[in-house]
């Protein structure tokens, strides 16, 4: 699913695909701009969106070997909630079944 997918989605259910395109984009920005400024944003039964610190490592070029040194980062994240889990867990057994 796409975010135009997404947005049809919830046209569906709001009946009106700009209203529906406008909360997609308010929500999306929200959690960006929650995430960039170092909040954690938790959705009940959905999982929780936060910023994770990579720190300045070696690494190894895998043709040569060389050692090739990579900046510190920060990168968002996502934790799937128990119920997102769950769902995912139930949907995987039934396309397993399916193949």
């Amino acid at each position: 699913m796409n975010k135009r997918e997404l947005v049809d989605a919830v046209a569906g259910r709001v009946g009106d695909r700009k209203t529906a395109s406008e909360a997609v984009n308010a929500v999306i920005e929200a959690i960006q701009q929650a995430v960039a400024s170092g909040d954690k944003v938790s959705i009940t039964g959905f999982g929780a969106f936060e910023m994770a610190h990579k720190p300045a490592r070696t690494a190894r070029n895998p043709s040569t070997g060389a050692p090739i040194k990579v900046e510190e980062s920060w990168t968002p994240k996502f934790r799937p909630g128990s119920d997102f889990k769950e769902l995912v867990n139930v949907g995987g057994k039934k396309a397993a079944k399916k193949k």
